[in-house]
């Protein structure tokens, strides 16, 4: 695939999710960015030939010991998002995570700790395998072999980790409260800049790895410890 070729689905990809998530941040209804990420994941099988998929990364891991730094990669971006959004922005909806647990939807007022755990578990796998796959597929994969061939693959991984961290803007940044939709520009800068440094781990964990596996990997534990946080801390 070209560089325009790449550029056309990143735009329209982005796009979709973009509005899908602000929709859902309103109705708190999130199946049809489900759907997004799985058509992000099914866009490779279709669109690229065997020899198209195996140069994204879809093979078995050539260094598999490297897995082991895709996970510590992953729960350190977001251990350190995590402390700084506390140091930064408190406990109140300015903190993103805060923010992100608002938009949990289907939650009992009030849960005890088997419940807590059920649904714990019910949401981290979720979050370890749709937007993990999906994501990681469609940026570390297609579209940074897009522009790798044109630009080389640190700039490619820089064009990939902004395009990943820009679309989650949709996600916290532009929040939706009770008197409409609210740019936060300190928070938005912060989380826009912390999610494009965690697209790069994710790009070099795809690297150490020698397999889009290993991005996919760093990216579910980042949404693990991310769950983890959100339903032991902040719920």
């Amino acid at each position: 695939m070209d560089v325009r070729t790449g550029l056309i689905l990143l735009v329209l990809f982005s796009a979709v999710r973009f509005g899908l998530v602000m929709q859902a941040n309103v109705t708190r209804s999130y199946a049809l960015v489900s759907i997004v990420f799985v058509v992000m994941a099914l866009t490779p099988l279709l669109l690229l030939t065997r020899d198209g998929r195996r140069r994204i990364g879809m093979t078995r891991p050539a260094r598999p010991s490297g897995l082991i730094a895709a996970l510590m990669a992953g729960a350190l971006c977001c251990g350190l998002l995590i402390a700084s959004a506390g140091v930064l922005f408190g406990a109140g909806d300015n903190n993103a995570f805060v923010y992100i647990a608002g938009t949990y939807s289907g939650l009992p007022p009030a849960m005890d700790e088997q419940t807590r755990l059920i649904l714990f578990l019910v949401f981290a796998a979720i979050g370890m395998s749709f937007s993990p796959i999906g994501e990681e597929l469609f940026y570390r994969g297609l579209v940074h072999e897009s522009f790798a061939r044109r630009l080389g693959e640190g700039r490619a991984a820089v064009v990939d980790a902004g395009a990943f961290a820009l679309v989650h803007l949709a996600h916290f940044g532009l929040v939706w409260r009770a008197t409409g939709w609210t740019l936060l520009p300190g928070p938005a800068v912060w989380w826009v800049t912390g999610l494009f440094v965690t697209g790069l781990a994710f790009s070099w964990a795809r690297r150490v790895t020698g397999s889009i596996l290993g991005a996919i990997v760093a990216h579910a534990t980042f949404n693990l410890a991310m769950t983890a946080w959100i339903f032991y801390r902040i719920l």
